[in-house]
């Protein structure tokens, strides 16, 4: 084990080997460094680590697109009780949402990033793009960029808007009220889509990602008032929109918990939340029986997507981490973010994972760390 690292928490026996790939992250990482990662197997918790001054296990950070995982659980809750069907029409839930050649687009294909509803024609202020219910209503207006079901392209900041207005219009809900009922507080999962003003002391602030010249000189391209589909999908075609990075640091998005990016947890959090998905833990069975886990982790899209312009994989409104990670099963679902989270259930060997770090990555994306941690888990696993 490398000597001057600084790192706290604990591991069951048979993961220590999984310490000591933490322990090695920490040393080359250097001393600012500040992450959480910890593993539920088999709905225990096994991995509880955390490094960095002022962090420790119960910290909270802006999690970015990882809470897309929370918004997502709460519409397979619904699927699992009926009240929505993936199959269904977004416009039977939605009739306004028939505007301009969308009246036939699924929940599914929306779900699976396939609606060609990316981002909005004209950029969004911070309070718009905070706001799911603005976002929904602005988008839900306009045409779509591509055939729907031709084509998909990652729907980065807007996705748990479009799905939310869905849960709200057919259940009277926001996807932030069921979830903070069905899973937050049932399941005594720390995450909040809206962190209470009683809660912020706990909030850490995202650190400055260290951009290089390589990478500032790959941005500089990007304009206001651009019509290329990133830049729409990021909203970077709004004058005054700040690096994504920032978005968690605004008091604005934690308060309101917009479900695309605005989510605030722990790592203990993001796993706890996945392991209540797929285990049974403190007496109660898991969230979700196997059928909706499988329904909502098959590959919906896959190949070339037009917003991110790389290879891509979606499940029902979930990231399939196997498409990065290959030590994963297939079957697993859940969500990275643009700070360098991790965070993803695997049914099939009853893992939890989560991964979180202070100082986003760059490029913006799951941190490339994960994949030791991963393949460290797995080799425990397999023991």
């Amino acid at each position: 084990m490398p000597e001057n690292f600084a790192f706290q928490g604990s591991t069951s026996e048979r993961f220590e080997a999984v310490k000591q790939e933490f322990a090695c992250l920490i040393a080359n990482e250097g001393n600012d460094f500040a992450a959480q990662f910890v593993v539920y197997h088999q709905g225990e918790c096994v991995v509880d680590l955390w490094a960095g001054a002022g962090v420790n296990g119960d910290s909270l950070c802006g999690v970015y697109s990882a809470c897309k995982g929370a918004a997502h659980l709460v519409v397979a809750l619904l699927v699992q009780d009926g009240i929505l069907n993936l199959d269904e029409r977004v416009s039977h839930y939605w009739p306004e949402f028939s505007a301009n050649g969308k009246s036939d687009i699924s929940l599914r294909e929306l779900m699976a990033h396939r609606a060609g509803l990316a981002g909005p024609d004209r950029g969004l202020s911070l309070d718009e793009l905070s706001d799911d219910r603005a976002v929904a209503q602005r988008i839900g207006q306009q045409r779509p960029y591509w055939r729907p079901g031709t084509a998909f392209g990652y729907h980065a900041l807007v996705i748990a808007a479009l799905t939310g207005e869905v849960v709200f219009r057919a259940t009277g809900w926001t996807i932030q009220e069921h979830f903070a009922f069905r899973i937050r507080t049932a399941r005594d999962v720390d995450f909040f889509l809206g962190l209470p003003k009683e809660e912020e002391h706990r909030f850490l602030e995202a650190q400055l990602p260290l951009i290089t010249p390589e990478h500032s000189t790959r941005t500089s391209g990007h304009a206001v008032g651009s019509t290329n589909l990133s830049d729409i999908a990021f909203n970077r075609h709004h004058p005054e929109n700040p690096a994504v990075w920032e978005l968690p640091n605004f008091r604005i998005v934690r308060e309101r918990g917009p479900a695309s990016f605005g989510g605030v947890a722990s790592a203990r959090a993001l796993a706890r939340m996945y392991a209540s998905a797929i285990s049974p833990m403190d007496n109660l069975e898991p969230l979700l029986r196997p059928e909706i886990t499988t329904q909502f982790s098959q590959i919906h899209s896959i190949g070339y997507d037009l917003v991110t312009r790389n290879h891509r994989a979606f499940g029902a409104g979930f990231h399939l981490p196997s498409e990065y990670y290959p030590a994963v099963a297939q079957g697993a679902f859940g969500h990275s973010g643009a700070g360098g989270q991790q965070a993803f259930a695997d049914p099939r060997n009853e893992i939890a994972y989560a991964y979180s770090r202070r100082r986003p990555p760059v490029p913006f994306a799951a941190a490339p760390e994960n994949d030791r941690l991963i393949r460290a888990v797995y080799a425990a696993i397999a023991k």
